[in-house]
């Protein structure tokens, strides 16, 4: 095997055992908020707290990842969120009900660890993967995140069956501990970095100076942006729809995440055997198109066809990988590695920001109007800003085939 490909399997052997904990908690969580309020408000505001540290440091993030070992940055974040997981666990030790705000106080811990985890993580990546194998190592890394997001509702789903709440934290826990293990025992290369001390917002500037000066990144930007604001308040009120609309329980709600996660494991496989087209672009904008008629579908159901809503779920979380991952390859082969932090952040922080402006409208609009109607008439703008994306962008797709190389 080579050395890229045990790093590699190294490192998401680690993740798998977090990601799988962190999904089970992060399921036990919400569908305890869900059952408790029945608000789409309450929904909405937690997901805007999980994003609160996105949206405030995001690009401050990508200036420390880029200036320290982001293996470090990985092992400080998997750690802050192990810490929450125990700060959870204690306050439903104390009480059975702990007040709402102490359950966002742990989203926000857990939101503050994936804002360092996530841009770290993916910048690591180019530093020991070949560059023509990137694509594929997105697939295969998307794959394990699938299998583990397939796992985890599934496991919370059962966990909280046979135990209260509080000893289910410890999965989360015993996850975390994997995951720094495995990346303790793997060494990532360091960029070369300069001996002057981090001027934060030079820093920030060079990084939005070099997400500008990507032409093609700087054209699919907004149309980016804009399928968050309508994609966000979709995984928030995913629990809500079940429970409301299609009148399920907390089984149903772990079969729609599985089957979710399922088609994000399908598409995870195809990208890592196919490698994904030439043309990013237009998989992007596919991908965002399908994923807004999925979610049109799902609303426009009558409450009696959940098989056929599951079905849409398998979509959406295919649909997902189909944008995810060539976006990121894109990022990582045509921006410099000692920008890349930054630029993921960047695009990060103006996803998240998108955030809280979809979920304080599908918030009130959702309680107002019905949560089913929500998914419908969002999920048809998605589509619409899907096309959006494709009329863009096609020229660089256009350009890169032409010139039939790798980087645009």
């Amino acid at each position: 095997m080579n050395d890229w490909k045990r790093k590699f399997a190294m490192i998401y052997t680690g993740q798998a055992f977090s990601l799988l904990g962190s999904a089970a908690v992060q399921f036990a969580i919400i569908w305890w908020l869900t059952i408790q309020t029945e608000s789409a408000v309450t929904l909405t505001l937690a997901t805007i707290v999980s994003c609160l540290p996105s949206m405030l440091l995001g690009p401050v993030a990508g200036v420390w990842i880029d200036r320290y070992n982001r293996r470090t940055v990985m092992i400080v974040a998997d750690g802050l969120v192990a810490l929450s997981s125990a700060a959870m666990g204690g306050a439903f030790l104390l009480t059975e009900a702990p007040p709402i705000w102490a359950v966002y106080a742990v989203l926000f811990l857990r939101g503050l660890g994936n804002t360092f985890h996530s841009p770290a993580m993916q910048a690591a990546i180019p530093m020991f993967v070949p560059t023509e194998m990137l694509t594929k190592a997105g697939g295969w890394g998307n794959l394990i995140v699938s299998v583990s997001a397939m796992l985890g509702p599934a496991l919370g789903a059962g966990l909280m069956s046979v135990l209260p709440i509080a000893p289910i934290m410890i999965v989360d826990i015993v996850g975390a501990a994997a995951a720094i293990l495995c990346l303790l025992a793997v060494p990532i290369p360091d960029i070369p970095r300069s001996t002057e001390h981090p001027r934060l917002f030079a820093d920030m500037k060079s990084g939005l100076a070099a997400m500008r000066g990507n032409r093609p990144l700087m054209a699919a930007f907004l149309p980016i942006i804009l399928a968050s604001i309508l994609y966000m308040p979709l995984g928030s009120l995913f629990p809500l729809l079940v429970r409301t609309h299609y009148l399920g329980g907390a089984e149903h709600e772990a079969a729609a995440e599985f089957v979710f996660s399922g088609g994000m494991l399908a598409s995870s496989l195809v990208m890592g055997l196919w490698g994904g087209s030439k043309k990013r672009f237009m998989m992007i904008s596919s991908a965002i198109t399908a994923l807004g008629l999925a979610a049109s579908i799902g609303g426009i159901l009558p409450a009696g066809a959940f098989a056929g809503f599951v079905v849409c779920c398998f979509v959406v979380g295919a649909s997902g990988t189909f944008f995810n991952v060539p976006l990121m390859a894109y990022i990582q082969e045509s921006v410099a590695p000692e920008m890349m932090g930054k630029v993921f952040s960047v695009l990060t922080a103006g996803m998240t920001l998108a955030t809280p402006v979809g979920l304080l409208l599908a918030g009130p609009v959702s309680d107002l109007i019905g949560v089913d109607r929500w998914f419908a008439w969002s999920g048809m703008f998605m589509a619409a800003t899907g096309v959006f994306c494709f009329l863009s962008t096609r020229r660089y797709d256009a350009q890169k085939t032409k010139e039939g190389g790798n980087e645009l």
